[in-house]
């Protein structure tokens, strides 16, 4: 069955494995993942992760991240758009995670980028999480 909010898929599996101490997870591969996965990458949250290609969809292997007290680095991850409701916001709207601690990824008309790159870029768009 196909799952209706695959954002919330990906972000749901990310901390379910992060709280089981998993060393990585495995998600279905889609372009929008990829791109929240690279800024996850890009922002520390995660160590890194790998694309594999299957005969039909591929997936994206995606290797946690711990600190010495084998406590999550990704302390609290949210799905703030949904299908039910989105939630766009201007460039001078863009909100600010935790005092800044934390990252806002949004889909823009530039592609997915952090909170941080879109008041750089000078665009808003659709908010898809915050994670801090």
């Amino acid at each position: 069955m196909p799952v209706s909010d695959p954002i919330a898929d990906l972000l749901t599996r990310i901390r379910n494995a992060q709280k089981a101490q998993h060393a990585s997870v495995v998600i279905p591969h889609s372009k929008i993942k990829l791109d929240v996965v690279k800024i996850l990458k890009f922002e520390g949250f995660v160590e890194g992760y790998v694309e594999k290609a299957d005969r039909v969809r591929g997936t994206i292997k995606v290797f946690l991240k711990y600190d010495e007290s084998q406590a999550g680095i990704i302390r609290g991850i949210k799905r703030i758009s949904k299908p039910g409701r989105r939630f766009y916001v201007g460039k001078a709207d863009i909100p600010r995670v935790r005092n800044g601690l934390g990252v806002a990824i949004l889909t823009t008309p530039r592609g997915v980028l952090t909170d941080r790159q879109a008041r750089d870029a000078g665009v808003g768009g659709e908010v898809l999480c915050h994670v801090w």
